[in-house]
């Protein structure tokens, strides 16, 4: 199969955050049939769920893959199981949380995987760190990313230095 285009996004909050992202971009690019061509900035939002819990530390990532969707997936969770990740409670802490944002352009969805992914459109996380590699992105309904991006609350989101 031929590499298509995906965007990952990556977050965590636990157990050094900034390394957490930092690590798993570098292990992204090295997991078979993956390459990482490009990323943003780290972010810091304050956490969507339970209260109580640390700010986060998000980015997204451009990926070439000659990976299928599930495949990808499984290959991400792999990732995120290798970091201790721990699925106790929705939307609770984690080590490193890996989502499917957009592949190929297409829309896909089942049992195991919806992509786009979502909540993307609603997260200032997300939204960010993706406008800042591609803010002309169509996504695969044909909507613009920027509309997105302009009615989202930024809230505290705030960019780190390199």
């Amino acid at each position: 199969m031929s590499e298509v285009r995906c965007f990952i996004g990556l977050g965590s909050n636990l157990n050094n955050p900034v390394e957490q992202v930092r690590s798993a971009l570098t292990e992204l690019n090295d997991l078979p049939g993956i390459r990482v061509t490009r990323h943003s900035a780290l972010y810091r939002s304050e956490p969507v769920g339970p209260a109580g819990q640390p700010d986060y530390i998000n980015a997204v990532a451009e990926l070439k893959t000659s990976l299928q969707p599930l495949e990808l997936l499984d290959a991400l969770q792999q990732l995120e199981q290798m970091h201790q990740r721990k699925r106790i409670q929705h939307w609770g802490p984690r080590t490193l949380d890996l989502d499917l944002l957009l592949y190929n352009n297409e829309s896909i969805n089942n049992e195991r995987l919806k992509v786009p992914h979502p909540y993307m459109t609603q997260r200032n996380f997300v939204l960010r760190p993706l406008a800042d590699l591609e803010s002309d992105l169509t996504l695969p309904d044909g909507s613009k990313l920027m509309p997105y991006l302009a009615d989202c609350p930024m809230g505290t989101l705030e960019q780190l230095p390199l």
